[in-house]
């Protein structure tokens, strides 16, 4: 039987025998003179009368609820999806079959075997509870549903569908590569994580002493300080700062196919950009960098994400979930203007380079400590940025769906030749 036949008959394999062998019955029995055939036949007929109305009396109770773990997958990486659905039948149910709708950015085998119900007109309702894995497959915000259960009566002839609740909500973030770590020259000419300390009168308590001043409160005297230099000494308060990087995501979409603007996950090399990005943004705050995230014209991306909370970073990537390419600005610049002042870090990412392009990305290398240039481009050649490594880029190629990671080692391993 045809799939899209067997949604519309209500009757299971059992079911259909049940009913060729009633009509058979009648047939013959009206034929042949058998009475008790048609006595045969009629009880048959409403066996499955009754059956299709104690599935009737099955209806869906509440709202289907899914918990997502993580709560934000990420383009392929896995997740578990566990459904709980409220269902009420008046009489017992046999067992049937369950399907979760999967959209078209997560992939997996959301359907099963679901268990009888009993009858729960004592109040109780019935819950079915499934459990099942899907992979991230296309960034971007999906919904999940709806829920469908199909129910057979306690003799298993009839069955019937319900699609249950809403469908939820599934945010589908861009894949975090692991990264390697910095070389050691970004740190030489920075610091990956430095401390700035402050002199103040009353502050925190910590290990750091300094000469007493007056208005310092007694309770601040460092006695071991004290004793060994035989002059009155306080706790001074030592504040932590992380040293700031930026990271520019261009998103002009000269640079990109007019596809990367329409929806997420529609252009191949935009979404290994995103990728590049969010990546670089969790390996600097693994550094202790405090990360700024701007678009080519200057604009935000996201709030500053602190050194070393590993776990904003996350957040952050997963904001980006729904980023797409936007029209160019007048100025058609690649990194912001204020890019002449930002002495830490700085990390370009972009999709494919004009001639003015690489041309303008040129002064930007002498004022960084260390800057970095990942170009996503399915054209051209790794060459054609021999000039910008030559004005001090670590510049990289990345294509299509290619390795961020490789690219990654590739930029720092230029900054190792140069320091060497």
């Amino acid at each position: 039987m045809r799939p899209a036949v067997r949604r519309w008959w209500p009757f299971t394999v059992r079911g259909t025998g049940a009913v060729l062998l009633a009509v058979a019955s009648f047939v013959i029995a009206q034929r042949a003179g058998i009475p008790e055939l048609l006595y045969f036949a009629s009880l048959l007929a409403a066996l499955l009368a009754a059956s299709g109305i104690a599935l009737l009396l099955t209806r869906g109770a509440g709202s289907v609820t899914r918990t997502i773990t993580p709560e934000v997958p990420e383009v392929g990486a896995r997740a578990s999806v566990l459904v709980r659905a409220g269902l009420q039948s008046a009489l017992p149910t046999g067992p049937g079959r369950w399907r979760d709708a999967l959209p078209s950015g997560l992939s997996g085998r959301a359907e099963g075997a679901s268990p009888g119900l009993s009858s729960t007109l004592a109040g109780a309702g019935g819950t079915i509870e499934v459990r099942y894995e899907v992979v991230g497959t296309s960034r971007g915000i999906h919904s999940l549903g709806p829920f469908e259960v199909t129910t057979t009566d306690p003799f298993g002839l009839v069955r019937r569908r319900l699609a249950l609740g809403r469908p939820t909500p599934v945010t589908v973030g861009p894949a975090v590569v692991d990264l390697a770590p910095l070389p050691t020259a970004s740190g030489e000419a920075g610091g990956s994580r430095q401390t700035t300390t402050m002199q103040l009168g009353q502050g925190a308590d910590n290990l750091v002493a300094r000469p007493y001043a007056p208005g310092d409160s007694m309770r601040r005297i460092h006695w071991r300080a004290t004793a060994h230099r035989d002059t009155l000494m306080v706790r001074q308060e030592e504040q932590e700062s992380s040293p700031a990087a930026t990271v520019v995501f261009d998103r002009a979409l000269s640079r990109w196919s007019p596809l990367a603007a329409h929806a997420p996950g529609a252009d191949a090399a935009f979404e290994t950009a995103v990728s590049a990005c969010v990546s670089v943004i969790a390996r600097l705050v693994h550094e202790g960098y405090t990360v700024d995230v701007v678009d080519s014209d200057g604009a935000l991306l996201t709030d500053p994400v602190e050194g070393g909370d590993d776990v904003d970073a996350r957040r952050t990537a997963a904001g980006f979930a729904s980023l797409r390419a936007r029209p160019d600005d007048p100025s058609h610049r690649i990194v912001p203007a204020s890019a002449g002042a930002l002495l830490g870090p700085v990390v370009v990412v972009t999709g494919r380079l004009g001639a003015d392009d690489r041309a303008s990305l040129g002064t930007v290398a002498r004022h960084s400590a260390m800057p970095v240039l990942i170009v996503v481009a399915d054209e051209g050649t790794d060459a054609d940025l021999d000039g910008l490594r030559a004005g001090g880029w670590r510049a990289a190629l990345v294509r299509s769906g290619g390795e961020v990671a490789a690219a990654w080692d590739d930029a720092m391993e230029q900054g190792y030749s140069r320091v060497g």
